[in-house]
């Protein structure tokens, strides 16, 4: 028989595997909800710490493996992935599998308010943890919208998250300060990911950390490791109970999808070569930024930046600027008698974005200060992840900027990513953007998550007058350079170039 072992995370309780609960039994399984100390109206005591949740989990293991012959799965969700994986290490012989759910990776040292996405929270966390001396409590959502912070709501209903909100408990904050220590067993239990696609990671993105080559993901690509996604939020037992019993079932069996390892197989997406011809032309290296040259560069000619997505880990090599699909894009912009800017900033985490938005101001003025570039006549164009460093360039445009590009771009942080309240949201700062030439191309199979970011940002511009002219890629997909067939982005490719240099030349 399986047995779940189930682990709730931030101020919840066995309460919120109810319906998840009630099918995985159905299905002939054995569930224990854990009830972790403080969360699930024991009420807290003075001391409450990551350790004390360890216990508790290793107590429902321990309860689980009574008898003979059970498979012990145990089941991690957002902040309760930190004690599973805890008790795990400790009773590794014991558990069968572990799943994370929504949730992040433990690591030997560090404490769960590292996988706290937003910085202003993990701010407020040390500052609490400051006066009371580590033995407080933070404050649960006080409302439907308040727990939007701490992740998706996409598919809970209102009268679910006002029970949600009902029965929510302080955290203690000895669970988040706490490091979790760990002494390798755990790795040799087998893992599998569940991803919750509506906030804001899936099987490709993961598959794309792998391909940079980092090596702290490459335990990712282990044959031990699958992985599953559900186009919800990131509370699926309240969203979908059903499809999550399912998956758990199904990931309890070895099934899931396994990620294909750095270096085996095809070339990943970003080295794929550039599909369509493209002139050789003069490079010219200047620190972080290189300068695609027109091969007939007489008099100062205008330029078009183009700014690679993210993250991108610290040491993926090649670097952004060299990958294929950019220099393509550069090259073709030389190609039509303007400079094409490759550069690398430094957006290696969602914590990034201010210092790559840094990196960007100072290649634009590197640029700009070149005597073969016309400063009056630059434009910018922003890739995926990157496209939230547009929210600069569009809330107030100086005069010098001709044209804002976007091919697939994320034009909203995502709910994971933990800087809902930063400015780097283009879809509030297009509303400033005036007069200012926009061009988006658009892929028609993107991902809905940021689909939906995209028309958020369009409904955004026309509210605020702002002009964007949009270039479809119906069949594209994120990324469809090097994804797709060229015959499917050719065209658009083409279009969506020849506007930004009209815009430029004009």
């Amino acid at each position: 028989m399986t047995v779940f072992v189930l682990v709730p995370g931030m101020f919840t309780g066995t309460h919120v595997w109810q319906e998840t609960a009630a099918r995985l039994t159905a299905a002939g399984a054995e569930v224990l909800p854990v009830a972790l100390t403080g969360l699930d109206g024991s009420g807290g005591a003075p001391g409450t710490d990551l350790e004390t949740h360890i216990a508790d989990v290793m107590a429902a293991i321990d309860a689980a493996g009574a008898a003979q012959g059970r498979k012990i799965v145990l089941v991690g969700h957002d902040y309760g992935i930190h004690p599973a994986v805890g008790a795990a290490d400790r009773r590794a012989e014991r558990v069968a599998r572990i799943v994370y759910l929504d949730a992040g990776m433990p690591r030997d040292g560090v404490p769960a308010l590292a996988s706290v996405p937003d910085e202003a929270l993990r701010t407020q966390v040390a500052e609490r943890a400051r006066v009371d001396g580590g033995d407080g409590v933070l404050a649960p959502p006080a409302g439907r919208a308040r727990w939007q912070r701490w992740g998706s709501t996409a598919g809970v209903d209102d009268r679910t998250l006002d029970r949600l909100t009902a029965l929510a408990a302080p955290q203690p904050l000895g669970t988040l300060l706490q490091p979790l220590r760990l002494s390798g067993a755990v790795a040799a239990v087998p893992t599998t990911g569940v991803l919750c696609t509506g906030n804001g990671v899936s099987i490709e993105f993961v598959q794309r950390l792998v391909d940079f080559g980092d090596p702290a993901v490459q335990i990712l690509a282990a044959p031990e490791v699958t992985f599953f996604e559900l186009a919800t939020g990131h509370w699926p037992m309240l969203s979908r109970p059903a499809e999550l019993a399912d998956v758990l079932l199904r990931a309890a069996a070895g099934q899931g999808h396994r990620l294909v390892p750095a270096g085996r197989g095809e070339p990943p997406a970003h080295l794929r070569p550039f599909p369509l011809e493209v002139p050789e032309v003069p490079v010219e290296r200047r620190d972080n930024v290189d300068l695609h040259l027109p091969l007939d560069a007489e008099g100062p000619r205008p330029a078009v930046l183009f700014v690679h997505g993210g993250p991108v880990p610290a040491g993926a090599r090649p670097t952004p600027r060299e990958w294929p699909g950019q220099v393509g894009y550069a090259r073709s912009a030389a190609a039509r008698g303007v400079v094409g800017v490759t550069f690398d900033h430094r957006l290696h985490d969602t914590a990034d974005y201010a210092r790559a938005a840094d990196d960007v101001a100072a290649a634009v003025e590197l640029v700009r200060a070149d005597p073969r570039v016309d400063a009056d006549r630059v434009a910018l164009w922003f890739f995926s992840g990157g496209g939230l460093l547009s929210a600069d360039w569009l809330g107030a445009p100086p005069a010098w900027l001709r044209c804002v590009a976007a091919s697939y771009p994320v034009l909203a942080p995502m709910p994971n990513w933990g800087i809902a309240g930063s400015r780097f949201r283009p879809a509030a700062a297009v509303g400033g953007a005036g007069a200012l030439p926009v061009v988006l191309v658009r892929a028609g199979r993107e991902a809905p998550e940021i689909a939906a970011t995209v028309e958020e940002f369009l409904a955004a511009a026309k509210d605020g007058g702002t002009d964007v002219e949009v270039v479809d890629v119906p069949d594209g997909r994120h990324g469809f350079e090097t994804v797709d067939a060229d015959d499917a982005w050719r065209d658009a490719f083409h279009h969506a170039l020849d506007r930004v240099v009209t815009h430029l030349t004009a």
